[in-house]
């Protein structure tokens, strides 16, 4: 890349936004069955549109979730995205819960449940990314972009001239290949009915991105505030929300490849959720650890098999072949071995479920993003 001047974009959403309410629901179901059973096979898929929540998929567990467990779980997800009478537009007692459940599948389970080891719950292939644009070694407009969300969620709380549907869009300048700055800003975000365009232009900018983004990448930067004018209908009363639906705000804002796989409702033995946080772990320990400044690395899976069928690493290191072989050195890559190293079955899914899994600054909890000192 070096030399290369041009622009890319990158876009996050609120933790309010239909799709990432329903990942959010899917991943509260996966906490409240993995604290009371870290054995769990657990696969939730979550669809919202108005007052209907539809839960779907299978669970093997030793743990029994009434519908009043699961009409807690999402009237506490609501509550926690700002969601109120007003802004969801009915009560929160009141969605109506859809459930279809079943046992994960036996010929899975026999893949997975073996005697001495964990086979992968699925085949496939997950990436991870690091490189060194941003202190949280994130690309430089999805890292911006995240923290504009986080910042919007704080300001909701606050200012009810908002309401919790929002998503943003960065355009960055890259001048031999570095950011430089912000070309463009894109935000919109649900409103009261009775708040103006100039009230709200001034809340976002001033309130939101100006607190939030540093002022040097901000010089000649566009704002597009609510470009459409109005945005008073939001959440899944103006839009269907799917789990799964936002896999590349979920990781690196399309700036490094995507395996395909969703994270949100699956438990660590799904390699779609625990093979990602373990590339983007190796990824980060590699540029931490000033081995390169950027990297990506693939790993690949078959079903019932414990081990990667495959190791992909591209960075600007002289020799990848050198690197793949220190990671296999120094990096358990079984589906168990990736659960225990990252402690998987003790992590708290619901606070990946919105701003990122990846890069994130507020939370200190997410072992992925912890990364050792090689000597």
């Amino acid at each position: 890349m070096a030399g290369r001047s041009y622009l890319f974009t990158s876009e996050s959403v609120s933790c309010g936004h239909p799709d990432k309410l329903c990942d959010q629901i899917s991943d509260s179901i996966l906490d409240r069955y993995l604290s009371q059973d870290k054995n769990a096979r657990v696969a939730i898929e979550t669809l919202f549109k108005g007052k209907n929540l539809v839960i779907a998929g299978e669970v093997t567990s030793l743990v029994d979730l009434t519908y009043d467990d699961l009409s807690v779980i999402t009237q506490e997800v609501l509550s926690g995205c700002n969601y109120n009478e007003e802004t969801f537009g009915c009560p929160l007692n009141e969605i109506s819960l859809h459930l279809f459940l079943s046992k994960q599948s036996p010929d899975i389970s026999r893949g997975v449940n073996k005697e001495n080891d964990l086979g992968a719950g699925d085949q496939g292939l997950m990436f991870g990314f690091a490189c060194k644009e941003t202190s949280s070694l994130m690309p430089f407009a999805i890292h911006w972009c995240h923290r504009l969300m986080e910042k919007h969620k704080q300001v909701v709380k606050t200012n009810t001239a908002l309401g919790p549907d929002a998503k943003c869009q960065i355009t960055a300048v890259y001048e031999n290949s570095q950011p430089t700055a912000i070309e463009t800003i894109v935000f919109s975000s649900q409103h009261k009915e009775n708040v103006s365009v100039e009230t709200l232009r001034e809340i976002i900018i001033e309130e939101i991105i100006k607190t939030t983004i540093p002022a040097n990448y901000l010089k000649k930067t566009k704002y597009l505030i609510n470009p459409t004018g109005k945005f008073v209908l939001g959440g899944p009363l103006a839009d269907a929300g799917l789990t799964g639906r936002k896999i590349i705000v979920d990781t690196y804002g399309g700036y490094a490849r995507h395996g395909g796989g969703a994270f949100s409702g699956k438990d660590p033995t799904k390699v779609d959720r625990s093979g990602a946080y373990m590339a983007r772990h190796i990824a980060k320990s590699l540029v931490a650890n000033d081995i390169c400044s950027f990297a990506e690395v693939q790993i690949s899976y078959s079903i019932g098999v414990s081990e990667p069928v495959a190791i992909y690493i591209n960075s600007d290191s002289p020799d990848d072949k050198e690197i793949v072989a220190f990671v296999k050195d120094k990096f358990p890559l079984s589906v168990s071995g990736i659960i225990n190293y990252l402690e998987l079955l003790n992590q708290r899914y619901l606070e990946t479920a919105a701003f990122g899994h990846f890069g994130r600054v507020s939370s200190g909890s997410f072992s992925w993003e912890k990364v050792p000192v090689f000597k």
